[in-house]
């Protein structure tokens, strides 16, 4: 049987990942997959100026220090004048890895994001953080949304575990294993390095889109930096609220595809019977790689 939730469950579950205890985006005009219209005629100039700022401010810092995927993407994508529209950004990557982008008005319930994700719909928010949040944001806004995650589906092997991603998440909600999956999209999806053969470079959106994590997580000696295992990274706690403490390492994106492919039943049962792990933890044996 589907998993329903309704809209007054799903405010009443998330009023805490919002300062104001209420979501940022518009609602009301939400269909039952809280897909909305864009509305990119909507924007104003001040806004797409805003952008312009965002992303000449991103595009400084990350050459020599993002995957060549991202930035081979992010400089095909053509984004720099402007808030995107995603409709055209939906016909180059449907023909490219198959997917489509829809329009949320922010946050949306767990089992949403993931019957998207599964169907290889991304997400994106359509709102734009205000002036005072330019370096700073608690929601997920169309600049985080896209600029950090969109470039990144249109590699096949990446596109094809976030699809798988989206599927292990609707058996997640069933089988009580969706903080262990959580972490995991946290550690990989949003915060998550790669090696590459001129040394560790970043793949997750949450730190591509950010001013100054860009920096410290490739440089700062403090983070711990780790080789990706599945268990472990279930594990592990992160913060919400500043700079990472530990990020864990891919070899490549198949290692991501290939490490996550086996059904979590079995994991998830092991997972709760052990404590979690704190977020800075580095435990006896576990290489940490150094910075440049």
């Amino acid at each position: 049987m589907e998993t329903t939730v309704s809209t007054d469950d799903f405010f009443a579950s998330v009023a805490t990942k919002s300062d104001s205890g209420a979501l940022r985006g518009d609602y009301t005009h939400a269909d039952k997959n809280y897909v909305v219209a864009q509305n990119w005629a909507g924007y104003t100039p001040e806004q797409h100026a805003l952008w312009r700022r965002l992303y000449e401010r991103q595009a400084k810092l990350i050459p020599g220090r993002a995957c060549d995927v991202f930035l081979d993407s992010i400089k095909t994508l053509d984004v720099s004048q402007g808030i995107p529209q995603f409709d055209r950004t939906t016909e180059a990557l449907y023909k490219a890895t198959g997917w489509q982008l829809v329009a949320v008005p922010g946050l949306v319930p767990d089992h949403t994001f993931f019957e998207h994700l599964a169907n290889r719909r991304f997400p994106v928010t359509v709102w734009l953080r205000e002036e005072h949040e330019f370096d700073y944001i608690v929601e997920p806004d169309v600049f985080h949304d896209f600029f950090g995650h969109v470039p990144l589906l249109f590699n096949p092997i990446f596109a094809e575990h976030l699809q798988e991603y989206g599927k292990g998440g609707l058996k997640a909600l069933k089988l009580d294993g969706l903080a262990f999956l959580a972490r995991l999209y946290w550690y990989t999806i949003e915060f998550g390095l790669i090696q590459s053969p001129e040394g560790l470079r970043i793949y997750g959106a949450g730190i591509l889109s950010s001013g100054g994590e860009v920096e410290y997580c490739l440089r700062n000696p403090e983070p711990n930096r780790i080789p990706f295992q599945l268990d472990r990274v279930m594990r592990t706690l992160y913060k919400i609220d500043s700079y990472q403490e530990t990020y864990f390492v891919i070899r490549d994106f198949q290692q991501l595809f290939d490490d996550t492919a086996p059904d979590f039943t079995a994991l998830y049962e092991q997972l709760k019977a052990q404590d979690a792990l704190p977020a800075n933890t580095l435990l006896l044996g576990e290489q940490n790689f150094l910075v440049d």
